[in-house]
């Protein structure tokens, strides 16, 4: 089979990082994604023509899809919000070729048969999803050679490391994921709900206890000045339909509001939260779309406190783990002979360690902290701290580009690299053995 080995670097090889908040794609050798657009799509269905029946009679009507920013942004009427993952895997795969069909059009504007494709998966990955993807891009695209690997394991690549445990907290879930010697040890990956979706619902309870409404800007046409905490002033936009918008749509145009102040107002305490310590820190002044505005002081610390101190959660399990609890639980499921070089090399990414905060509390939570609330009968003796024959070091760029596209950066090291070159699985050796050709080249 040697004849059938992918040796040509002299085309970009294409990277693509699938995560819950949004799609990466763009070429081996950048330091950054040459394009990123939500992994949320807008279905509309459409009635054909009257004289188009189906087998019953009925009307038929097809499947109008919106995707990027700008197209899902714009109101339309019985527009559902929806996504083709389901935890971290691929879900609807006729959503995704729709995506995927677009990327190449208007963002890559390539064709696809030029370029090979290095793919990011989930740790957690299922053997038939990866045989259907490797199946979809050597068939319906046509590309020369395709690769498989695990975001985590990219994440690690991107931090100059190919041993440690990736933090990767994203927006729907946060994972510890040990990685050694470039594989991922399945047996010690350890996931928690608390991630960014979460922290969003947290906001959004927050303002709901004060009764405050959370107006996304599509529906303000005009706002007055009103003194800060004071009831908002607005006038609804008169060129948006008034009945027929969808809840999953208004509800994701909301989230994109409640995010934005997420990024601007939120911060991680550096130990664990007093209301009096956090009431004398410096307040952060911020408007939403409608005109409502308020001096943000303690609530800044308390909402993302739950994501490392789970005690005080509302209607949420106390079994579920805070940040280092997930770190230091998949590092004991590790042989002993290991967890001195995952500890030595702790990688956070994801776009929720992006709190203002976040790694500094990690580390004074792995290096000093028995977290409360973590009680349940599995874990009583375990404790969160870092054994104290083992030298920890939390490793997080200082570039947000980094830490959020951690996974795509790693990609498109590998990928460029001369020694990788040997790897792909080529298009010759998938029609000789097959999709089953992911499992035997890509662990």
């Amino acid at each position: 089979m040697s004849g059938g080995v992918y040796g040509g670097d002299e085309v970009g090889a294409l990277v693509f990082d699938v995560g819950h908040y949004s799609f990466r794609g763009g070429y081996a050798g950048e330091d950054s994604p040459k394009t990123e657009i939500p992994t949320m799509v807008g279905v509309l269905n459409e009635l054909l023509e009257s004289n188009a029946m189906d087998i019953d009679g009925q009307q038929t009507s097809q499947k109008k899809y919106f995707i990027d920013t700008t197209s899902i942004h714009s109101p339309r009427k019985a527009m559902e919000m929806t996504t083709f993952l389901k935890d971290g895997m691929i879900e609807d795969w006729d959503l995704f070729e729709k995506l995927m069909d677009y990327v190449y059009k208007k963002h890559l504007k390539s064709d696809s048969m030029l370029h090979p494709v290095l793919f990011s998966e989930a740790p957690w990955n299922i053997r038939t999803k990866r045989e259907k993807l490797t199946e979809l891009m050597f068939e319906k695209y046509g590309i020369p050679a395709f690769f498989l690997v695990k975001n985590a394991v990219l994440a690690a690549f991107a931090n100059g490391k190919s041993t440690g445990i990736v933090l990767d907290s994203g927006a729907s879930q946060t994972s510890a994921v040990p990685v050694h010697d470039g594989y991922v040890i399945q047996q010690a990956i350890v996931k928690s709900p608390l991630a960014g979706d979460f922290i969003t619902m947290q906001c959004k309870n927050y303002f709901d206890e004060k009764n405050v409404e959370i107006v996304p800007y599509y529906a303000v046409g005009a706002k007055e000045v009103v003194k800060e905490g004071e009831a908002a002033k607005w006038t609804r936009r008169s060129t948006i339909p008034t009945e027929g918008l969808t809840k999953t749509w208004n509800n994701y145009m909301v989230k994109e509001a409640l995010q934005d102040f997420q990024a601007v107002v939120l911060q991680v305490s550096d130990s664990p939260y007093e209301k009096e310590t956090a009431d004398n820190m410096p307040t952060i002044h911020y408007e939403f779309p409608n005109g409502y505005n308020q001096d943000f002081s303690s609530e800044r610390f308390l909402i993302p406190e739950s994501l490392f101190d789970t005690s005080n959660i509302k209607g949420v399990n106390t079994s579920v783990m805070g940040m280092s609890q997930i770190v230091t639980t998949s590092v004991g499921m590790c042989d002993i002979d290991m967890r001195p070089s995952l500890y030595g090399s702790v990688i956070t990414t994801g776009g929720n360690t992006l709190i203002q905060g976040f790694t500094d509390r990690l580390s004074r939570d792995l290096t000093t902290k028995t977290p409360p609330g973590f009680t349940d009968r599995l874990s009583r003796d375990l404790t969160t701290k870092t054994p104290p024959s083992m030298r920890l070091k939390v490793l997080s760029t200082n570039s947000t580009a980094e830490r959020r596209y951690g996974a795509w950066i790693g990609g498109s090291i590998l990928a460029s690299l001369g020694t990788f070159q040997q790897m792909w699985i080529s298009k010759q050796e998938y029609e000789e053995g097959g999709k089953a050709q992911v499992d035997r080249k890509c662990p």
